[in-house]
Protein backbone atom coordinates (compact mmCIF):
# COMPACT_ATOMS: atom_id res chain seq x y z
CA UNK A 1 0.00 0.00 0.00
CA UNK A 2 1.63 3.22 -1.14
CA UNK A 3 -1.29 5.66 -0.63
CA UNK A 4 -3.00 5.61 2.75
CA UNK A 5 -6.14 7.66 3.38
CA UNK A 6 -7.46 8.49 6.82
CA UNK A 7 -8.79 11.25 9.05
CA UNK A 8 -7.60 13.48 11.87
CA UNK A 9 -8.81 11.95 15.13
CA UNK A 10 -11.05 8.90 15.56
CA UNK A 11 -12.77 10.26 18.70
CA UNK A 12 -13.85 13.58 17.18
CA UNK A 13 -17.05 14.57 19.02
CA UNK A 14 -18.84 15.77 15.91
CA UNK A 15 -18.16 12.47 14.15
CA UNK A 16 -19.38 10.45 17.14
CA UNK A 17 -22.47 12.63 17.63
CA UNK A 18 -23.43 12.24 13.96
CA UNK A 19 -24.07 8.49 14.49
CA UNK A 20 -23.23 8.11 10.79
CA UNK A 21 -19.98 6.16 11.07
CA UNK A 22 -19.47 4.12 14.22
CA UNK A 23 -21.77 1.20 15.07
CA UNK A 24 -24.15 2.16 17.87
CA UNK A 25 -22.60 -0.50 20.12
CA UNK A 26 -19.12 1.03 19.73
CA UNK A 27 -19.23 3.31 22.76
CA UNK A 28 -15.65 3.29 24.07
CA UNK A 29 -12.47 4.74 22.60
CA UNK A 30 -11.13 1.19 22.26
CA UNK A 31 -14.20 -0.02 20.32
CA UNK A 32 -14.16 3.02 18.08
CA UNK A 33 -10.46 2.65 17.29
CA UNK A 34 -10.96 -1.03 16.52
CA UNK A 35 -13.80 -0.22 14.12
CA UNK A 36 -11.96 2.74 12.59
CA UNK A 37 -8.89 0.57 11.90
CA UNK A 38 -11.12 -1.91 10.07
CA UNK A 39 -12.13 0.91 7.69
CA UNK A 40 -8.87 2.81 7.18
CA UNK A 41 -5.10 2.03 7.27
CA UNK A 42 -4.08 5.34 8.87
CA UNK A 43 -5.19 7.88 11.48
CA UNK A 44 -3.81 11.18 12.69
CA UNK A 45 -3.53 11.72 16.45
CA UNK A 46 -4.36 15.33 17.36
CA UNK A 47 -4.55 15.02 21.15
CA UNK A 48 -0.74 15.08 21.32
CA UNK A 49 -0.84 18.73 20.22
CA UNK A 50 -2.96 19.77 23.20
CA UNK A 51 -1.15 17.79 25.89
CA UNK A 52 2.06 15.85 26.35
CA UNK A 53 1.39 12.26 25.19
CA UNK A 54 1.75 9.30 27.53
CA UNK A 55 3.60 6.02 27.03
CA UNK A 56 0.52 4.12 28.21
CA UNK A 57 -1.64 5.52 25.42
CA UNK A 58 0.86 4.54 22.74
CA UNK A 59 0.99 1.02 24.16
CA UNK A 60 -2.82 0.81 24.11
CA UNK A 61 -3.02 2.04 20.52
CA UNK A 62 -0.56 -0.65 19.43
CA UNK A 63 -2.50 -3.34 21.30
CA UNK A 64 -5.87 -2.23 19.91
CA UNK A 65 -4.96 -2.25 16.22
CA UNK A 66 -3.58 -4.80 13.80
CA UNK A 67 -0.01 -4.80 12.44
CA UNK A 68 0.23 -2.56 9.39
CA UNK A 69 -2.05 0.15 10.76
CA UNK A 70 -0.25 3.49 11.17
CA UNK A 71 -0.56 6.51 13.44
CA UNK A 72 0.59 9.95 12.32
CA UNK A 73 1.08 12.09 15.42
CA UNK A 74 0.89 15.87 15.83
CA UNK A 75 3.74 17.53 17.69
CA UNK A 76 3.07 18.91 21.14
CA UNK A 77 2.20 22.61 20.76
CA UNK A 78 5.25 23.84 22.71
CA UNK A 79 7.66 22.47 20.08
CA UNK A 80 6.03 24.37 17.20
CA UNK A 81 6.10 27.85 18.74
CA UNK A 82 2.41 27.79 19.68
CA UNK A 83 1.24 29.14 23.05
CA UNK A 84 1.01 26.24 25.49
CA UNK A 85 -1.01 26.08 28.69
CA UNK A 86 1.17 25.09 31.68
CA UNK A 87 -1.49 22.51 32.59
CA UNK A 88 -0.63 20.69 29.33
CA UNK A 89 2.85 19.95 30.68
CA UNK A 90 3.54 16.95 32.93
CA UNK A 91 2.89 17.87 36.57
CA UNK A 92 6.50 17.55 37.72
CA UNK A 93 7.77 19.73 34.86
CA UNK A 94 5.04 22.30 35.48
CA UNK A 95 5.95 22.51 39.16
CA UNK A 96 9.55 23.35 38.27
CA UNK A 97 8.55 26.34 36.14
CA UNK A 98 9.40 29.78 37.49
CA UNK A 99 6.39 31.29 39.27
CA UNK A 100 5.84 33.89 36.54
CA UNK A 101 5.36 31.16 33.90
CA UNK A 102 2.81 29.01 35.71
CA UNK A 103 -0.27 31.20 35.35
CA UNK A 104 -0.33 32.04 31.63
CA UNK A 105 0.47 30.54 28.25
CA UNK A 106 4.11 29.68 27.84
CA UNK A 107 6.19 29.82 24.65
CA UNK A 108 9.19 27.78 23.59
CA UNK A 109 11.75 30.53 24.13
CA UNK A 110 10.52 31.05 27.71
CA UNK A 111 11.14 27.46 28.80
CA UNK A 112 14.25 26.93 30.95
CA UNK A 113 16.73 24.84 28.96
CA UNK A 114 16.72 21.86 31.31
CA UNK A 115 12.91 21.70 31.38
CA UNK A 116 12.76 22.00 27.61
CA UNK A 117 15.24 19.13 27.23
CA UNK A 118 13.19 17.04 29.64
CA UNK A 119 9.99 17.85 27.70
CA UNK A 120 11.56 16.62 24.47
CA UNK A 121 12.74 13.46 26.24
CA UNK A 122 9.21 12.78 27.52
CA UNK A 123 7.70 13.36 24.10
CA UNK A 124 10.06 10.92 22.39
CA UNK A 125 9.61 8.33 25.16
CA UNK A 126 5.82 8.56 24.86
CA UNK A 127 5.96 7.78 21.13
CA UNK A 128 8.59 5.06 21.41
CA UNK A 129 6.08 2.15 21.72
CA UNK A 130 4.54 3.20 18.40
CA UNK A 131 7.92 3.57 16.72
CA UNK A 132 9.26 0.28 18.11
CA UNK A 133 6.18 -1.59 16.89
CA UNK A 134 6.47 -0.13 13.38
CA UNK A 135 3.18 1.70 13.88
CA UNK A 136 4.35 5.31 13.78
CA UNK A 137 3.98 7.00 10.41
CA UNK A 138 5.27 10.52 10.96
CA UNK A 139 5.35 13.23 13.60
CA UNK A 140 3.79 16.38 12.15
CA UNK A 141 5.33 19.71 13.10
CA UNK A 142 2.66 22.22 12.13
CA UNK A 143 4.12 25.70 12.47
CA UNK A 144 1.94 28.79 13.01
CA UNK A 145 1.55 31.81 10.71
CA UNK A 146 4.06 33.75 12.83
CA UNK A 147 6.79 31.19 12.04
CA UNK A 148 8.39 33.25 9.27
CA UNK A 149 10.79 32.22 6.50
CA UNK A 150 14.25 32.98 7.86
CA UNK A 151 17.59 31.33 8.53
CA UNK A 152 16.59 31.17 12.20
CA UNK A 153 13.42 29.24 11.34
CA UNK A 154 15.33 26.84 9.11
CA UNK A 155 17.85 26.28 11.90
CA UNK A 156 14.98 25.44 14.24
CA UNK A 157 13.57 22.88 11.79
CA UNK A 158 17.04 21.30 11.70
CA UNK A 159 17.02 21.22 15.49
CA UNK A 160 13.60 19.56 15.49
CA UNK A 161 14.86 16.82 13.19
CA UNK A 162 17.91 16.30 15.39
CA UNK A 163 15.78 16.24 18.55
CA UNK A 164 13.59 13.60 16.91
CA UNK A 165 16.46 11.44 15.65
CA UNK A 166 15.13 8.00 14.77
CA UNK A 167 11.61 9.33 14.16
CA UNK A 168 10.13 10.43 10.83
CA UNK A 169 9.19 14.10 11.02
CA UNK A 170 7.16 16.13 8.52
CA UNK A 171 6.69 19.89 8.33
CA UNK A 172 3.50 21.87 7.67
CA UNK A 173 3.97 25.61 7.18
CA UNK A 174 1.18 28.15 7.60
CA UNK A 175 2.78 31.38 6.43
CA UNK A 176 2.18 31.70 2.65
CA UNK A 177 5.46 33.59 2.18
CA UNK A 178 7.30 30.28 2.57
CA UNK A 179 5.93 29.39 -0.86
CA UNK A 180 6.14 32.76 -2.63
CA UNK A 181 8.43 33.40 -5.60
CA UNK A 182 11.26 34.56 -3.35
CA UNK A 183 11.28 31.66 -0.89
CA UNK A 184 9.68 28.61 -2.48
CA UNK A 185 12.71 27.08 -4.18
CA UNK A 186 14.91 27.60 -1.14
CA UNK A 187 12.30 26.18 1.25
CA UNK A 188 11.78 23.06 -0.80
CA UNK A 189 15.51 22.60 -1.43
CA UNK A 190 16.20 22.85 2.31
CA UNK A 191 13.59 20.21 3.14
CA UNK A 192 14.80 17.98 0.29
CA UNK A 193 18.39 18.18 1.53
CA UNK A 194 17.23 17.12 4.99
CA UNK A 195 14.86 14.47 3.55
CA UNK A 196 11.95 16.06 5.47
CA UNK A 197 8.47 15.74 3.92
CA UNK A 198 6.71 19.00 3.09
CA UNK A 199 3.06 18.65 4.10
CA UNK A 200 0.87 19.72 1.19
CA UNK A 201 -2.45 21.27 2.17
CA UNK A 202 -5.85 21.85 0.65
CA UNK A 203 -7.40 25.06 2.02
CA UNK A 204 -9.83 27.76 0.82
CA UNK A 205 -7.89 29.73 -1.82
CA UNK A 206 -7.66 33.49 -1.91
CA UNK A 207 -7.23 34.32 1.78
CA UNK A 208 -4.18 36.09 3.22
CA UNK A 209 -3.45 32.93 5.22
CA UNK A 210 -4.09 30.47 2.37
CA UNK A 211 -1.13 28.25 1.59
CA UNK A 212 -0.91 27.46 -2.14
CA UNK A 213 -1.57 23.85 -3.21
CA UNK A 214 2.11 22.96 -3.57
CA UNK A 215 2.59 19.20 -3.80
CA UNK A 216 6.32 18.88 -4.23
CA UNK A 217 7.85 15.71 -2.81
CA UNK A 218 10.83 16.55 -0.59
CA UNK A 219 11.47 13.11 0.92
CA UNK A 220 11.91 9.77 -0.79
CA UNK A 221 10.28 8.09 2.22
CA UNK A 222 7.01 9.95 2.62
CA UNK A 223 4.69 12.57 1.15
CA UNK A 224 1.70 14.00 3.01
CA UNK A 225 -1.48 15.87 2.05
CA UNK A 226 -3.82 17.30 4.69
CA UNK A 227 -7.30 18.42 3.65
CA UNK A 228 -8.54 21.32 5.78
CA UNK A 229 -11.74 21.97 3.82
CA UNK A 230 -12.64 24.98 1.67
CA UNK A 231 -15.01 26.89 3.92
CA UNK A 232 -14.44 30.53 2.96
CA UNK A 233 -16.91 31.85 5.52
CA UNK A 234 -15.21 30.33 8.56
CA UNK A 235 -11.54 30.12 7.52
CA UNK A 236 -10.48 33.42 9.07
CA UNK A 237 -12.63 33.20 12.21
CA UNK A 238 -10.26 33.66 15.15
CA UNK A 239 -10.69 31.12 17.90
CA UNK A 240 -13.21 29.07 15.92
CA UNK A 241 -13.26 25.38 16.89
CA UNK A 242 -12.09 22.93 14.22
CA UNK A 243 -15.59 21.57 13.57
CA UNK A 244 -16.64 25.08 12.56
CA UNK A 245 -13.52 26.38 10.83
CA UNK A 246 -12.93 23.22 8.77
CA UNK A 247 -16.60 22.39 8.13
CA UNK A 248 -16.66 21.42 4.48
CA UNK A 249 -18.05 18.45 2.58
CA UNK A 250 -15.75 17.96 -0.41
CA UNK A 251 -17.37 17.63 -3.81
CA UNK A 252 -16.06 15.00 -6.20
CA UNK A 253 -14.53 17.60 -8.49
CA UNK A 254 -12.58 19.11 -5.55
CA UNK A 255 -11.17 15.74 -4.56
CA UNK A 256 -10.54 14.91 -8.21
CA UNK A 257 -8.09 17.84 -8.44
CA UNK A 258 -5.83 15.98 -6.04
CA UNK A 259 -5.96 12.56 -7.67
CA UNK A 260 -3.29 13.19 -10.36
CA UNK A 261 -1.26 15.17 -7.82
CA UNK A 262 -1.29 12.28 -5.34
CA UNK A 263 -0.45 9.84 -8.14
CA UNK A 264 2.49 12.05 -9.08
CA UNK A 265 3.61 12.16 -5.43
CA UNK A 266 3.34 8.37 -5.31
CA UNK A 267 5.95 8.12 -8.06
CA UNK A 268 8.55 9.97 -5.97
CA UNK A 269 7.84 8.82 -2.41
CA UNK A 270 7.69 5.35 -0.93
CA UNK A 271 4.35 6.20 0.71
CA UNK A 272 1.72 8.97 0.56
CA UNK A 273 -0.56 9.87 3.46
CA UNK A 274 -3.80 11.72 2.63
CA UNK A 275 -5.60 12.95 5.74
CA UNK A 276 -9.01 14.59 6.02
CA UNK A 277 -9.08 17.30 8.67
CA UNK A 278 -12.57 18.59 7.76
CA UNK A 279 -13.99 17.62 11.12
CA UNK A 280 -17.75 18.01 11.00
CA UNK A 281 -20.32 15.23 11.22
CA UNK A 282 -19.16 12.35 9.01
CA UNK A 283 -17.63 14.57 6.31
CA UNK A 284 -14.05 13.42 6.98
CA UNK A 285 -14.67 9.67 6.79
CA UNK A 286 -17.05 10.02 3.85
CA UNK A 287 -14.56 12.14 1.91
CA UNK A 288 -11.61 9.87 2.81
CA UNK A 289 -13.46 6.84 1.46
CA UNK A 290 -14.43 8.76 -1.67
CA UNK A 291 -10.84 9.81 -2.25
CA UNK A 292 -9.83 6.15 -2.00
CA UNK A 293 -12.40 5.29 -4.67
CA UNK A 294 -11.27 8.09 -6.98
CA UNK A 295 -7.63 7.06 -6.62
CA UNK A 296 -8.50 3.43 -7.36
CA UNK A 297 -10.43 4.47 -10.47
CA UNK A 298 -7.83 6.90 -11.80
CA UNK A 299 -6.50 6.40 -15.29
CA UNK A 300 -3.88 8.51 -17.01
Amino acid sequence: MTVRCGIAGWIDKSLIDSKLFYPLNATSSEERLHFYASEFPLVEVDSTYYGMPKVENSELWVARTEPGFLFDVKSFSLFTNHPTKPMALPKDIREQLPDNLREKNIYLEQMPDELLDESWDRFRAALEPLRAAGRLGAVFFQFPPWFLPSSRSLAYIEQVQERMFGFQVAVELRKPEWMDARHRDGTLAFLRTRDIPYVAVDVPPGHKTSMPPVFEVTSSKLAVVRFHGRNHETWDLKGAPPNLRFRHDYKDEELQEWVPRIKEMERSAKEVHAIMNNNYSNYSVKNAHRLEELLAAWQK
